[in-house]
């Protein structure tokens, strides 16, 4: 008796699937971009519905797409026989997977498609199955192997309906111009919520800024950084744009009994880094941790120049970004 080898049956499996999206790749047709246009154009939602690892696809394709700008959601095709197909009105579209293309619990959901003229898309690996006849659009996968060998369990058939439904929703997306602000709006929580907000969001503004003027005395910038509590002082100019900064390196760097007779344009740091309003926080991030300098504060200014906020490192891990 052959020594199984789970290394080699991952490789295996993982080679099959990869197959089976290639067949995809080469399937897609003028077809997809029509249910494109169908879904892009609709007045109502699309309702997306399964049964077994279909149904767990079908409501993995319905969060996609609610999240990336296209109102849908997943409706139980034996609960849609028991009341539920009042939720789907004419200005829906129903979008139906099955791989065999015959699963009983879809026929009355494509019975009710039929008589109220609801849009049918058919995701299925058989054409020429009850689905594929009855759809009037049609997002056809492979009919590739399973992976898992004799049982035939789905597996590639899941992955490229996975894939098929990815596809249309970032085709959507695209077609949408759906940017990230509007992906914000759908995943406020969480690390994703976190990397999507921006330093408008999160920055401190006006008085709670350290600001000083760059003519004023060290004794005054040691105040308004005691104060404040951000470990820095931004200099400003006599039109009110960010000149410098003056960080407690740079106290150091200056350490003296002169230090507080000096004046804060002659301690300052000039050019110092910054960022604007509309950066998200992982690229505000970026920038703090950019190059062999890490900064922990980070002045955002306006188009002029001029101080708008300051963000410090550690609002940045607050929200949870690593």
């Amino acid at each position: 008796m052959s020594q199984f080898d789970p290394l080699d049956a991952a490789r295996r499996v993982i080679a099959i699937e990869r197959d089976g999206l290639d067949a995809l790749e080469r399937a897609i047709d003028d077809a997809f971009a029509e249910v494109v246009t169908l879904v892009d154009g609709l007045k109502g939602r699309l309702i997306c519905a399964g049964v077994g690892k279909s149904g767990h696809v079908a409501r993995k394709i319905a969060a996609t797409l609610a999240s990336t700008g296209t109102p849908a959601y997943y409706v139980h095709p034996t609960e849609a026989s028991h009341g539920d197909l009042g939720m789907i009105t004419p200005d829906d579209a129903v979008l139906a997977l099955s791989k065999s293309g015959e699963t009983k619990e879809l026929g009355d959901l494509i019975a009710y498609c039929r008589r109220f003229s609801v849009p049918l898309i058919g995701m299925t690996a058989k054409p020429d199955s009850a689905l594929g006849r009855a759809s009037g659009y049609k997002m056809f996968v492979p009919d590739a192997q399973e992976a898992c060998g004799e049982t035939r369990a789905p597996t590639t058939s899941t992955t490229l309906m996975m894939a098929m439904g990815d596809a249309l929703a970032v085709a959507l997306l695209e077609a949408r111009g759906f940017t990230a602000g509007d992906f914000k709006t759908f995943h406020p929580g969480g690390a994703l919520g976190a990397a999507l907000a921006t330093a408008a969001d999160i920055m401190h503004t006006g008085a709670a800024m350290p600001l000083i003027d760059q003519d004023a005395k060290m004794s005054d910038v040691l105040i308004e950084m005691t104060t404040k509590s951000f470990g820095c002082a931004g200099v400003i100019d006599e039109s009110g744009r960010l000149a410098g900064i003056i960080t407690n390196g740079d106290l150091r760097r200056h350490m003296g009994e002169g230090l507080v007779d000096e004046t804060a344009g002659a301690v300052m740091t000039r050019g110092p880094r910054v960022g604007r309003a509309d950066m998200l926080a992982a690229d505000v991030l970026r920038e703090m941790t950019a190059g062999s300098v890490k900064i922990i504060q980070l002045f955002i200014v306006d188009a002029d120049d001029k101080p708008a906020g300051i963000l410090h490192l550690h609002d940045l891990l607050r929200i949870g970004l690593k």
